[in-house]
C-alpha cells in the first residue's frame, strides 16, 4: 500500500495502536500528524519517524483544540486525506450504580464526542478537496454489554453509529467512512482492564491479545480500494477471512 504524499491525522497517537499506526503509515510514505494530550510522547515519536511527522498536542474532548489540530495539519502538509479516530479511554472501570458521574461523562467526552469533533472538523476540509477516508476504532463493546464498562460500551456504540452517519452523509462527496473492531490488543489499556478483575476480558492472558501492529496494518489496508466493500460498515479483526485479506496470521 503506497500512501506517498497523503496526509494522515491520528488521534491518540502517543502509544498503542495510534503510535504503531503512525509508524506503519509513515513507512508507506504518508505525512502523519500525531495528535494526543501527551506532548512529550508524541514529540519523541515524531522525532523517531522524521520530517514526515508532526506532533500536535490536543485534548480531543475539546472541539476548538481538535479544529485547531486539523488546521495545523493542513498548514504543515497542505491538506488532510485520512483521519484515524483512535483516541479512547476506559478508566475508571466501575459498576454503573457506584460510578462517578463526572468521570463517566469524561469517557463519553473523549470516546464519543472526540470522534464527532474529529469528523466535524475534518469532513468539510476533505469534501472541499474531493474526499478522504475517516476510520473510527470501534470495539466488540459497541455491540455487547460488559460488566463495569457502561461508559465504554455506550461510547463505542455511539461512535459506531456516528461512523455510519458519516458514510450516509458523506459518501456522495467522496468521504470513505468505516470502523475497525480490532479485538483485544496488547496495549496499556489491557493492564487497566486486568487490574479491574471485572468481566471475561479481565481474565484473558496477555498472550491472548494481538499486537498493535495488526490493527495498524489493517488501518493501512482500509485506506485502499480493496476495502471499499466495507464502507459504512465495520471490519472485525476477529474474522479470519479479513486477516487473510490483510496478510495477518
Amino acid at each position: 500500500m503506497d500512501l506517498q504524499g497523503k496526509n494522515v491525522m491520528i488521534t491518540g497517537a502517543s502509544r498503542g495502536i495510534g503510535a504503531e499506526t503512525a509508524r506503519i503509515f509513515a513507512e508507506a510514505g504518508a505525512n502523519v500528524a500525531l495528535v494526543a494530550r501527551s506532548q512529550s510522547e508524541i514529540a519523541q515519536l515524531a522525532g523517531e519517524i522524521g520530517p514526515s511527522a508532526i506532533a500536535i498536542p490536543c485534548d480531543v474532548s475539546r472541539y476548538h483544540e481538535v479544529a485547531a489540530a486539523v488546521e495545523a495539519c493542513c498548514t504543515a502538509f497542505g491538506g488532510l486525506d485520512v483521519l484515524i479516530g483512535n483516541a479512547g479511554v476506559i478508566d475508571p472501570i466501575s459498576h454503573l450504580a457506584t460510578s462517578d458521574p463526572e468521570a463517566w461523562g469524561h469517557v463519553i467526552d473523549i470516546n464519543l464526542k472526540g470522534v464527532y469533533y474529529g469528523m466535524r472538523a475534518a469532513m468539510p476540509v476533505m469534501q472541499a478537496s474531493g474526499g478522504g477516508t475517516i476510520i473510527t476504532i470501534s470495539s466488540g463493546a459497541a455491540h455487547n454489554a460488559l460488566e463495569g464498562w457502561s461508559h465504554y460500551c455506550t461510547s463505542k456504540a455511539g461512535a459506531a453509529m456516528l461512523t455510519m452517519c458519516a458514510h450516509k452523509e458523506g459518501a456522495d462527496t467522496g468521504i470513505r467512512a468505516m470502523g475497525l473492531s480490532p479485538g483485544t490488543v496488547a496495549t496499556d489499556m489491557q493492564h487497566q482492564i486486568k487490574a479491574s478483575g471485572l468481566n471475561p476480558v479481565a481474565q484473558l492472558d496477555w498472550s491472548d491479545h494481538i499486537p498493535a501492529e495488526w490493527p495498524a496494518k489493517a488501518l493501512l489496508w482500509m485506506c485502499s480500494p480493496e476495502a471499499d466493500e466495507y464502507l459504512g460498515d465495520e471490519i472485525s479483526l476477529r474474522d479470519p477471512d479479513i486477516r487473510k485479506k490483510i496478510g495477518l496470521s
